[in-house]
């Protein structure tokens, strides 16, 4: 901090312009190395030393370099305490690709193919791609939209996954009388109780409500056994068995979806 206020004090016959520019020069050294606390207080000390008669800087001006500089801790403060960072735990090439585009943004594909010493085929250039997609996840816009397109990608996942629900329900219920076409409908009929929470939830957040979730999911489990026994008619220890089973197995499988929703869009991103 010495060293800075040294610097100031050269310049009292300069220019603002080359005093505002040390400055941000000074604070931004000095914010890449320290966290929250320390910042502010090196803000609060720049404060009153600008103020000193050595500095030759209009009130306007010293207010207009102590927003800019708020506005730039404000930055950096955030992006480190969103902490959302691409680590796949391997030493993989998209892991290497990130790191370099976040150094170089700019850079070309080419050329960092070329600086990383890749090959420039259809794999490389892909994945230094979403490399850059992963980049830009850091910021909350980009955050929003993307999990936008996994939703998007989700609902039509949902019908994509009926099939195996009714296939599950077949298996359970092998020794039962139904056809495939029969649990089809059962569970068409289950999806449907599913949308319907699901949309009174969404019109709940429309409008400014904090809805508990885990009140929906309850209620959607609680409708799946009593509607599991009303139409298979088993006893009551049977359905229940059998609904754990159901709901474990499709939690297998709809984790494996999910893997493969955040995979695709994640790559058409």
């Amino acid at each position: 901090m010495q060293t800075t206020i040294n610097k100031y004090e050269s310049l009292t016959k300069e220019s603002k312009a080359d005093i505002v520019d040390v400055i941000k020069s000074e604070t931004t050294k000095a914010k890449k190395k320290l966290n929250e606390k320390e910042i502010d207080s090196i803000k609060q000390e720049l404060k009153n030393k600008m103020k000193n008669p050595f500095i030759p800087i209009p009130e306007a001006a010293r207010k207009k370099i102590i927003e800019e500089l708020e506005e730039d801790t404000k930055d950096s403060i955030k992006n480190d305490n969103d902490g959302f960072n691409i680590k796949l735990g391997v030493d993989s090439r998209l892991e290497k690709f990130i790191a370099y585009q976040k150094k170089h943004p700019k850079s070309s594909i080419d050329v960092a193919l070329d600086s990383l010493k890749y090959d420039k085929n259809f794999t490389n250039r892909f994945l230094y791609t979403r490399a850059k997609t992963a980049n830009n996840l850091k910021s909350k816009e980009s955050r929003d939209q993307f999990i936008n397109k996994m939703l998007s990608y989700s609902s039509v996942a949902l019908f994509v996954f009926l099939p195996f629900f009714t296939l599950f329900l077949k298996f359970f219920y092998l020794r039962r009388k139904y056809t495939y076409v029969d649990h089809l409908i059962f569970v068409f009929h289950i999806q449907t109780v599913f949308f319907m929470l699901f949309s009174i939830l969404y019109i709940l957040l429309i409008f400014d409500t904090e809805p508990k979730i885990w009140i929906f999911i309850l209620l959607f489990l609680l409708y799946l056994i009593i509607a599991m026994k009303q139409f298979y008619q088993q006893g009551y220890f049977k359905t229940f068995t059998k609904f754990l089973l159901l709901n474990l197995s499709y939690i297998i499988v709809a984790s494996i979806g999910a893997l493969f929703v955040l995979l695709i869009s994640f790559a058409l991103f």
